[in-house]
Formats: C-alpha cells, sequence, structure tokens
C-alpha cells in the first residue's frame, strides 16, 4: 500500500476551446469534471499503474463529497477527514490555437488543529502498513508548519519510502526528519531556497543545498526542460519524450507516481526518473490530470532520455 497524503484535495473543471477571446462570451467545445489535487493525482496514477494507493486528507462540503463519489468510482481507497471548510475548485482553461493552459486555482479554506490531529491519527494507523508515504502540496491557511516533518517520522518508524513534494517552510521543516526524497518543481525549489534558478548550475547547488539540509535524494522537475536528479553522489539529467501535449497540468505529480513505483522496485534514482518522466509525459496526453493510460507509460519509457553528469 503506497498512502498518499495532502491537505488540499480539489474538484477539477477543465474547458477546452479551440479559441479564448477576453471580454466576450466563450463556449468551451468540452467540458470534463474530475478529483484533483496534487495527492489525489498522485494516487490516480500510481492507481493506474498497478499500485494499491489510499489517499489521505481534508474533505468538505458538496464537492468534498464529490470528490469521494469520484474517487471511488475509480476504486481509489480513501481515508480522509470530514471537515467544516468547503473542498475548492480548480478549472483549467485550454485554448486549442494558441496551444496554451491557463489555470485558476482556488486557494483553500482554513481547517482547525484539532483536524490535523484527526489526519495525523489516521496517518500513523496507515503508515503501520505501508511501503511508501507521499505527501503532496500545500498546508492549508494556518496550518502547522510541521506537518509533514511529523508525516515523515511516522514513516521512517514503520520503515516506509517517504516522498515529499512541497515548497517553502513545510518543505524546509520536513528536512529536519530526513525524507528519503523530495521532488519539488523550479518554482517550488527557487521559493524555498530564495533565489532565481536560471542556470541549471543554480538547480545543481539549490538541489546539494537540501541535500545538504536532510533530504536524502533530490529531484527537480522544469516543465519542458529536463528534470534533474541527484542522490548525495551521483546526478542525472532527464529528458522527457517530445508529445503533443493537450493538458500538463498535473504532470509533476504523475512523475512522482511513476518515481515511487520504481523505487519501490528497487531500482536506482537515474531509472526510476526514467520511468517517472513516462508518466508526466503520458498525464499531458489526457485532458483530466492525473489520469493516465498505463500503455501511454510503456510506450513512452523508451523515448526517455537519462544521462549521468
Amino acid at each position: 500500500m503506497i498512502l498518499c497524503i495532502g491537505t488540499t484535495p480539489a474538484a477539477q473543471r477543465v474547458m477546452l476551446f479551440r479559441k479564448l477571446t477576453l471580454d466576450t462570451v466563450n463556449r468551451a467545445v468540452t467540458t470534463v469534471d474530475g478529483a484533483a489535487g496534487k495527492s489525489v493525482n498522485v494516487a490516480k496514477v500510481l492507481k493506474a499503474l498497478g499500485e494499491r494507493p489510499v489517499a489521505a486528507g481534508f474533505l468538505g462540503g458538496a464537492r468534498g463529497e464529490e470528490v469521494r463519489g469520484l474517487l471511488d468510482a475509480e476504486r481509489i481507497e480513501m481515508d480522509f477527514v470530514t471537515v467544516a471548510a468547503p473542498t475548492r475548485q480548480c478549472v483549467t482553461v485550454i485554448d486549442q490555437s494558441a496551444e496554451s493552459q491557463t489555470e485558476l486555482v482556488e486557494e483553500s479554506r482554513p481547517v482547525t488543529l484539532a483536524d490535523y490531529e484527526k489526519l495525523l491519527a489516521i496517518i500513523q494507523r496507515r503508515t503501520s502498513g505501508c511501503r511508501a508515504s507521499v505527501m503532496s502540496g500545500t498546508i492549508t491557511p494556518g496550518g502547522p508548519t510541521d506537518f509533514y516533518f511529523r508525516c515523515v517520522q511516522l514513516a521512517h518508524e514503520a520503515g516506509a519510502i517517504t516522498v515529499l513534494d512541497a515548497q517553502g517552510t513545510a518543505l524546509i521543516e520536513a528536512l529536519k526528519a530526513r525524507p528519503g526524497l523530495v521532488k519539488p518543481n523550479r518554482p517550488e525549489l527557487e521559493a524555498t531556497v530564495g533565489y532565481a534558478l536560471i542556470e541549471e548550475v543554480a538547480m545543481k547547488l539549490a538541489m546539494r543545498e537540501l541535500s545538504e539540509r536532510g533530504a536524502q535524494r533530490v529531484v527537480v522537475t522544469a516543465g519542458k526542460q529536463p528534470a534533474l536528479a541527484f542522490d548525495g553522489q551521483t546526478c542525472w539529467r532527464i529528458f522527457a519524450p517530445k508529445i503533443q501535449a493537450v493538458n500538463p497540468v498535473g504532470s509533476g505529480d504523475a512523475f512522482t507516481a511513476g518515481l515511487v513505483c520504481r523505487l519501490l522496485r528497487g531500482e536506482d534514482l537515474g531509472e526510476a526518473c526514467r520511468w517517472a518522466a513516462a508518466a508526466g509525459a503520458a498525464n499531458a496526453l489526457t485532458l483530466m490530470a492525473g489520469e493516465v493510460h498505463r500503455e501511454d507509460v510503456e510506450r513512452l519509457v523508451k523515448e526517455v532520455q537519462v544521462e549521468q553528469i
């Protein structure tokens, strides 16, 4: 079992337009609804890859029930705390003529510290039987900054692999517990270290900084640019397959899911990133974030290039 932890799931809507024009009426040619948020995306991709994920976090209100129903329909096991705060909604707007994707993100609402204690109790109970614990996304406003730190500690006690996709204070605090792997994207890494990462050399320095602070392995995704991976000794550069993207939102989460799958198989970081890049590319071929097809991953993995640097 792989535990997928995230405090800010979302009801996701994707609207596809042939051409989007501001300040006028636009009619979508396709609209799809689904469950999303970083941890939920990870769980969906893990399920598609044949793993057994369990999604844990907070859900509230009518949208929260909608997310529960969508995950249940996909036969994804879940263990959410029901909270008073309504689950957020995010909207992806795709303009086919401009080949652009715009993400409209509703901020999550605060929850109580008692809600966090309930979630930590769930995590403690579930972690005892999991092979890996994946922590993804931002903490709800005003939430405890040491939340991921405590999650990493619980996973270490259970002997589970820990993977953290976060930024800023939540990431910095969690580094004190020595997570097995951290996977920010480039903007998230910039927000954490506090300086611009324009050149690859700067990214490598920032990755080494995270390593020195406690991360056992570091992987940084950078959109269309090559991802970088560092295991404390060796660094790799990963080139994703060339594809015609439909919607790249959630590709970083798919990358995380693919990475966890292969690490659990005992592969080294470079080879695990090969499958991770294929999963990220497969995600971009679908309209809804986190809904990959396993056959796409198996096809695209042959086109990923990994080089040691």
